[in-house]
């Protein structure tokens, strides 16, 4: 796609109401942005009101900014082996679509889950299980699910593209499934982007493996750690 076509933001608060993320993208200079559609470190959220979904539309005609993605809370494990917390896991994502689906928002930003030591192909396969049972709840959503690139570390699972692959081709509204590349965390996993022939030979395998088609998003940051780290540590652009 070329430079001018391509649309470039970054994380807005939605302190005062998620309305008001529309005026500070605008302040800084974003024609596109993220939020988070409640709070993030906590399981539930007061229910999204109707004033809530109006103030927003509102701001969005008015400014004109988008399209707006959004991250899930980090409490989230998809892989969890704990059934209580993949149970909650679920019923939260599930939450969160619902909420994107009546803003517009196009993908729900998601780190895929760590399986706690239960191996790598049993994560995945926990995963797609879930996803399965979150779109047969939200059935006919536009909103995509949106799985982010992670750093490897400790026990998580999408470092690899092969990872977010697997997931996608065990889930069965896989239309449904896109995702979002990570900067930092495709340095930590190892994957070279600190040339124009690296991140051509990246991006090729990320074509190969998962197809460009699926790429919704970029979050893009510099990593306080040497490339392969596994060590998920952002840094500020131009100063990793």
């Amino acid at each position: 796609m070329p430079i001018s076509q391509r649309r470039f933001g970054a994380h807005m608060s939605i302190a005062g109401g998620l309305h008001e993320a529309f005026a500070r993208a605008v302040e800084v200079g974003c024609d596109c942005f993220q939020v988070f559609v409640k709070n993030q470190r906590q399981w539930t959220a007061p229910v999204l009101t109707a004033e809530a979904v109006r103030l927003w539309e509102a701001a969005r005609s008015r400014t004109g900014l988008g399209p707006v993605v959004a991250h899930a809370t980090y409490l989230i494990n998809l892989a969890s082996p704990d059934k209580v917390l993949w149970r909650r896991s679920i019923a939260a994502f599930v939450d969160e679509l619902r909420r994107c689906e009546r803003l517009g928002v196009v993908g729900l930003v998601v780190h895929p889950g760590s399986h706690s030591g239960h191996g790598e192909a049993w994560g995945i396969r926990r995963i797609a299980e879930a996803l399965n049972v979150i779109c047969d709840r939200t059935d006919g959503f536009e909103v995509k699910t949106v799985l982010e690139t992670t750093a490897g570390q400790g026990t998580g699972i999408g470092s690899r593209f092969e990872h977010l692959a697997e997931i996608i081709s065990q889930t069965e509204a896989r239309q449904r499934v896109a995702v979002c590349a990570d900067t930092c965390h495709l340095h930590a996993a190892g994957y070279n982007l600190r040339s124009d022939d690296g991140y051509a030979a990246t991006f090729a395998a990320f074509d190969r493996v998962i197809g460009l088609d699926r790429l919704l998003c970029f979050h893009l940051n510099d990593s306080k750690k040497e490339l392969g780290s596994h060590v998920d540590r952002h840094e500020h652009i131009g100063k990793g």
